[in-house]
């Protein structure tokens, strides 16, 4: 592992455990085994480190749920995917996930990286809510819902995750998934 690596590695499990705004880059530092010094030679500071944790994370989300839309199964079996994608991401990926989905992007300065990021999320939203509006016009969802509020519930369904799951302990993703799949596809079906 690279020493830049071995930055992102320890600072996202400093963040994971500290929180974001409790960590500073003399934790980060002493967690890899160099002079605080050293972490500016790879990066800007603390925002940028979170950033460069969270973009693969982000990136792989939105590809997954670009695929999952583009493809010819029907609605349920598209929504039920889309959980997948997006609870699959805490495997292995779970510190990633968690640092992502606790903490606020506390930052606002106009970095290109934040902006990258705040596109995707947006894009992934929107694809979401896409995608629980081709289910309506297919007859495979509740029509009498808002498409974007639903999203909107299923995605907070899915992030709390990051409060509580331990990839050691708990049940497995697979349960999760089927669970929350479950949930949330009776709690939107069509009424008959």
């Amino acid at each position: 592992m690279g020493r830049r690596n071995e930055i992102l590695q320890r600072a996202t499990e400093v963040f994971e455990r500290k929180g974001v705004t409790q960590t500073s880059i003399e934790d980060i530092a002493q967690a890899v085994g160099i002079k605080r010094e050293a972490i500016y030679y790879y990066f800007r500071g603390r925002h940028d480190i979170l950033l460069e944790i969270i973009l693969p994370s982000s990136k792989e989300l939105l590809t997954g749920i670009e695929a999952i839309r583009d493809s010819d199964t029907p609605g349920a079996e598209k929504l039920k995917d889309a959980v997948r994608n997006h609870l699959l991401a805490y495997d292995p990926r779970y510190l990633e996930m968690s640092v992502a989905l606790r903490e606020d992007l506390f930052f606002s300065d106009g970095d290109g990286k934040l902006r990258e990021l705040q596109d995707i999320w947006h894009r992934y939203g929107d694809l979401w809510a896409e995608l629980i509006e081709d289910g309506q016009m297919t007859g495979a969802f509740r029509s009498d819902l808002d498409a974007k509020l639903v999203s909107y519930a299923i995605l907070g369904m899915c992030n709390w995750l990051s409060r509580w799951f331990d990839p050691k302990k708990d049940l497995s993703l697979d349960e999760i998934i089927d669970t929350y799949f479950k949930l949330t596809f009776e709690g939107i079906q069509p009424r008959g």
